[in-house]
């Protein structure tokens, strides 16, 4: 069949979901409550519905009042009774998934479950879901003449009683449908390569000669592919090699610190970027409109989702709120409720919703990384915010960074101290750090009334890295690939202090 009539096909099908998506934005919050009831209802006889008696819970107020919030070092016992063979502990059909990850701020493995059903109606629905929004927006489309090129994590697969896990872009490649297969290169046998350096070869081999319309990957590690290609190639952007490019799906980490460069290696004033948010747990949010930095929240994906407001998580006075009681522009830390039996699960991000009608949102940041030791609340939206518009000012590019704070000492008052990687250095060091600290006031009033006068907080610190310090760092921690993501920021100095030990043995060697 040819490709363009391909190409119609599956933009003809994929276009169809648009009437389901239009039902949960008209009624989200009821859209939302059914959900959570077939959730509780179909998990009655599991260990987990008879420990909360789910047979008797008829609303939502019943399920908040009977069933605790928990993080996942409370559901880990839950997580490897299953893991061992035991089934039906927290989740009604066979769990035979788990997506293996470490995080950025324990080296402690986490262990999530992935169902069948999250499989089907969460991460694939997701997949689907994001291709249709883009094409509905995009009418002229030819995304399915060409292949989407897609960068995953390490996709080594282990085995242990029965029960499989490894990174979950492992766990989607292994269960892909046939369609996904067919659009995406490298192929799986390329894609499930572990080793990250030979891994890179083999894409750029496997890859120069297709047409590729799209790319889909985390911002920075898709980033040492493309500059691989270009370096291998000897083009000097990328549609020299592919000229039907026309859309970026990217997700993971923030894609602000990055903007300038993709603009520099996809000079298309027509160009498209799309974001998504989806993590092990599920897929949450997707871009929904072109040249748009908001996410609409899916809420038909088998999830269910519940906030506690910032100000008050981990206190005593912790609240958790459903959907309908959020309100605008405040930070959010996201409890889930999923098909895969997370039952009022921490997942650790902070979002805060710049619509209700529909629910859209942006990610702001981790609940592990922010920085409050001053009551100056820094997120990292914060400081990617900060970091384009100091860029911008001095035309220069950020690789990569990390914050941390500079403790009170005696009479000696406090500040924060950065390190950032620079692939296009500022002339001035000092002057791009004045103006990445006016620019964090602009953006964060706690952080303005901490610097005022210095009465609370210094100037900033900022020290400029060595090429290929976290990359380095993160080759020796082990984690060299797609998913692994550098800790932005951090209430203790502890990640700082070991790139600063790295970066004074690099300079004692020269």
């Amino acid at each position: 069949m040819p490709l363009p009539i391909i190409n119609s096909i599956a933009s003809w099908v994929l276009k169809q979901r648009i009437h389901q998506i239009e039902l949960f934005l008209k009624y989200p919050n009821e859209v939302q409550e059914e959900l959570l009831m077939n959730l509780i209802g179909s998990s009655e006889n599991t260990v987990i519905g008879k420990e909360f008696d789910f047979s008797s819970i008829k609303n939502y107020r019943q399920f908040a009042e009977r069933v605790p919030v928990r993080n996942y070092e409370e559901i880990q016992p839950l997580i490897e009774r299953t893991r061992l063979g035991e089934q039906f502990v927290f989740w009604n059909s066979p769990v035979k998934w788990f997506a293996k990850s470490s995080g950025t701020t324990n080296a402690k493995s986490k262990f999530i479950p992935v169902s069948y059903e999250a499989l089907e109606d969460c991460h694939y629905k997701g997949s689907k879901d994001l291709l249709c929004m883009y094409l509905n927006n995009n009418e002229n489309s030819q995304l399915f003449v060409g292949k989407s090129l897609r960068l995953g994590g390490s996709a080594q697969i282990y085995e242990d009683n029965n029960s499989f896990f490894g990174d979950l872009s492992a766990i989607l490649i292994e269960n892909m449908p046939m369609w996904a297969e067919f659009s995406s290169t490298p192929s799986n046998k390329v894609s499930l390569m572990s080793e990250w350096e030979s891994k890179l070869k083999a894409i750029v081999s496997e890859t120069r000669n297709e047409n590729v319309t799209s790319f889909a990957g985390v911002p920075s590690w898709l980033l040492v592919l493309m500059n691989r290609i270009l370096e291998d190639s000897g083009k000097m952007h990328l549609l020299e090699l592919w000229p039907h490019l026309e859309v970026y799906f990217h997700g993971g980490v923030s894609f602000e610190p990055y903007r300038d460069q993709y603009a520099r290696l996809l000079p298309k004033s027509d160009f498209k970027y799309y974001e998504i948010y989806n993590a092990s747990e599920g897929f949450f949010a997707i871009q929904d409109r072109n040249d748009s930095s908001e996410l609409l929240l899916m809420l038909d994906y088998g999830i269910f989702y519940e906030f506690i407001p910032m100000d008050s998580f981990g206190t005593e006075n912790q609240r958790v709120i459903p959907l309908s009681e959020v309100e605008l522009h405040k930070n959010y830390a996201v409890v889930l409720t999923t098909n895969s039996g997370l039952w009022r699960y921490v997942i650790g991000d902070t979002v805060r919703f710049t619509s209700f009608n529909p629910y859209r949102i942006k990610v702001s940041g981790r609940t592990k990384h922010y920085i409050n030791v001053f009551g100056e609340e820094l997120m990292v939206e914060n400081t990617d915010s900060a970091l384009a518009k100091a860029c911008a000012a001095t035309s220069s590019e950020v690789k990569d960074y990390t914050v941390a704070p500079v403790f009170m000492d005696g009479k000696q008052k406090g500040a924060h101290e950065w390190m950032i990687e620079f692939k296009v250095p500022p002339a001035d060091v000092e002057q791009f750090g004045r103006i990445l600290d006016e620019a964090l006031q602009s953006l964060n009033s706690d952080y303005e009334a901490k610097r005022y006068n210095n009465m609370t907080l210094n100037p900033l610190i900022v020290n400029a890295a060595r090429d290929n310090l976290f990359y380095d760092w993160l080759r020796d921690q082990g984690k060299l690939g797609g998913q692994h993501k550098i800790p932005r920021l951090s209430n203790s100095r502890d990640y700082l202090e070991t790139l600063k030990s790295m970066q004074l043995t690099f300079v004692e060697k020269q």
